[in-house]
């Protein structure tokens, strides 16, 4: 037990329900509620896991009609005497409560204290102890989804066995060299080498997770492109439901950026409007332009549209510059009307563009026409595709384009199902699925992973097997302060400061 004073708190919200809950844990809980409780039963006699009605009393005065759950450690969240008073909902009534517990010997807990007690007493690992918060935050189906999995235990799982492999060998070698007449370790390099590539691959897979995951936990950041009047601020409407932006026929109406949080089948979207795309002497206007520019480049998902009435033109080519490598959909909006353009002709003027690009950042890099695999790798593409011709073909292939009419509000859920597809499909099909959504994770991931990478190095410089331990005993600390074995006071005070009071 680490700590031996009791604390309390409201642990349901602050608004009237039907329901608000005072929870009590620690070594004195049955005594505070004996104090208050009135029933027809001792509450510090009663079994565990049982639930009692009575009246929470202050001296002669009734306060509430209760339900009070009794759960005696080391089975409760916190791994100690644990009492969960269930009074009215009423705000003034709860805290009334409250006041009475802190009165009868209770201390008023801090932000995430009861999960805190719950991982120092071993109820959980600390990466179960965040998933908590982030079951709590969750906003949809698939955040909710990777968050159970999590506080059921698959990062712990996870980790655990990628180190019980580690310290298996660290073990070895360490024997070895304690004991060299009695265990060989001539060759062993090679074999270590093996079993670290196979751990290095487990390792690299949980750490490109994390994109996918701070998407399902954070939602997909989402920039709206377009030049004047195609319908980007009409769209941003749509997908909130409400009048978010100013729609008129004058172009460059919109020239801040606005923001939204929108939700399409399932996915959080933060969404960013853009000001309309093309060459102004406006200053403001051009303000606007820079910065939707600005914020393209950082999206995870930019939203280009296009208007199918009208031709493309120079505006579009910038466009289509700022496209060119990342994650994109294209919606070709105006489908009610009498269009001009349609898919291939996109294609098409994408190709030529997407061409030049490469042509421009060859000349720029100063590259012969043989280097071009070099660049085409430092842009995520896959190897296969031998000239840039090919490479631009399949580049521009991958992009979804979709036939919209924001006006008739036709398309929008074909965008959705797309969304869903890029993002999300086959990432998060059960609970089982693991994909890391903290950044301190993912950190410590990449430690360990650099470190078995030195690792590496040293057997293939042939270097004395004790420095493969002190490489392989970092890798080792850096995945136990997933869990939580090998951290210091402080970053702990820290996470749970983030949680809120009851939890």
């Amino acid at each position: 037990m680490i700590y031996r004073d009791t604390i309390a708190a409201i642990s349901t919200g602050m608004s009237a329900s039907g329901i608000g809950i005072v929870r009590i844990s620690g070594g004195k809980a049955f005594e505070v509620i004996d104090r208050i409780y009135h029933g027809k039963d001792q509450l510090s006699e009663a079994e565990s896991h049982t639930i009692h009605y009575g009246f929470i009393k202050d001296g002669a005065e009734m306060i509430d009609q209760v339900l009070v759950s009794v759960m005696r450690s080391p089975r409760t969240f916190t791994g100690e005497d644990t009492v969960e008073i269930n009074c009215h909902g009423g705000i003034f009534v709860v805290k009334k409560v409250l006041e009475i517990v802190l009165k009868s010997g209770a201390r008023l807990a801090e932000p995430g204290e009861f999960t805190k007690r719950a991982f120092l007493n071993g109820r959980m690992d600390l990466s179960q102890a965040e998933a908590v918060i982030d079951v709590i935050n969750s906003q949809n189906e698939y955040a909710l989804k990777s968050s159970v999995g999590q506080l059921r235990g698959s990062i712990k799982n996870a980790v655990n066995k990628i180190r019980e492999k580690i310290i298996y060998h660290t073990a070895f070698i360490e024997s070895a060299l304690d004991d060299p007449e009695h265990i060989s370790i001539e060759g062993y390099g090679e074999k270590l080498d093996l079993v670290l590539t196979e751990v290095m691959q487990e390792l690299d897979q949980l750490i490109r997770s994390y994109d996918s995951g701070r998407i399902i936990k954070e939602g997909i950041q989402t920039v709206i492109l377009g030049k004047p009047n195609v319908g980007k601020s009409s769209l941003l409407n749509v997908l909130s439901g409400r009048e978010r932006a100013i729609v008129t026929d004058i172009e460059g109406t919109t020239r801040d950026i606005l923001e939204e949080q929108v939700r399409i089948h399932g996915l959080n979207l933060n969404v960013i409007d853009t000001a309309g795309i093309r060459d102004t002497s406006d200053r403001i206007e051009k303000i606007g332009v820079d910065k939707a520019k600005e914020y393209a480049d950082q999206a995870d998902l930019i939203v280009y549209v296009a208007d199918a009435s009208r031709e493309l033109d120079e505006n579009d080519i910038h466009i289509a510059e700022l496209i060119y490598g990342k994650r994109c959909v294209i919606l070709l909006n105006k489908s009610d009307l009498s269009t001009v353009i349609n898919k291939d002709d996109v294609k098409n003027f994408l190709r030529d563009i997407f061409f030049n690009v490469e042509k421009r950042v060859n000349q720029e890099q100063d590259l012969q026409e043989d280097d071009f695999e070099n660049v085409k790798n430092g842009k995520n593409t896959v190897d296969k595709y031998v000239d840039k011709e090919d490479y631009i073909y399949h580049a521009v292939e991958q992009i979804p384009l979709i036939d919209i009419s924001v006006k008739m509000e036709q398309g929008i859920q074909e965008f959705g199902t797309v969304l869903q597809k890029m993002f999300l499909e086959g990432a998060v099909s059960s609970n089982e699925e693991i994909h890391i959504t903290n950044l301190r994770q993912k950190e410590a991931l990449t430690s360990a992973y650099a470190s078995l990478k030195r690792v590496q190095e040293s057997i293939r410089d042939q270097m004395p097997e004790d420095f493969y331990s002190i490489d392989l005993m970092d890798a080792y600390e850096s995945l136990g302060s997933i869990t939580g074995e090998m951290i210091g006071e402080d970053l702990v005070n820290e996470i749970f400061s983030k949680f809120c009071m009851g939890k």
